[in-house]
């Protein structure tokens, strides 16, 4: 596989990663789906247990948002500068704090983005709550997956 092919699955991925962040559209799937098309390009066993993981990954992230509460974020307040400030914090999580650093990245985004936005720890700690119990959660953990994905692909890309 070429880079320019390389390039364009990794455009994909982001925006997968994106897509994430907006309702209703299909970021995980996009994230799959650039994966396919990565190992259908590139037939070798890496890319295929690349494949196998990342589809056994959001099977498993699939049933544990089914347990979670459903996605209500826009009736809790959440705005897009939001989305916006969670999804940065949760990719720099992701690599300052290798894979677990996710987590506290998008929560952290959330509170400083409520931070800014009303002013005092507090409310944005109360603020940080509601996002999450509103769906947030949900997010996260569909987040979480697209990035642990995106890693394994990283991954096999650079040391496979």
């Amino acid at each position: 596989m070429g880079v320019s092919q390389l390039l364009l699955v990794g455009l994909v991925i982001l925006l997968g990663l994106c897509g994430v962040l907006v309702p209703g559209v299909p970021g995980s799937w996009l994230v799959w789906a650039a994966v396919l098309w990565w190992a259908l390009e590139d037939p070798q066993a890496v890319a295929w247990g690349v494949l196998i993981g990342a589809t056994v990954t959001l099977f498993l992230s699939q049933v544990v948002r089914w347990a979670l509460p459903p996605r209500r974020l826009r009736e809790s307040g959440a705005t897009p500068r939001m989305a916006v400030y969670a999804g940065l914090g949760a990719l720099l999580g992701f690599f300052l704090l290798p894979v677990l650093g996710a987590i506290p990245g998008f929560m952290g985004g959330i509170y400083l983005s409520e931070r800014l936005r009303l002013g005092r720890h507090g409310e944005a700690r109360a603020a940080l709550r509601t996002a999450m119990r509103s769906g947030g959660s949900s997010v996260c953990t569909e987040l979480f997956t697209c990035l642990l994905i995106m890693g394994a692909w990283l991954g096999a890309v650079l040391w496979g």
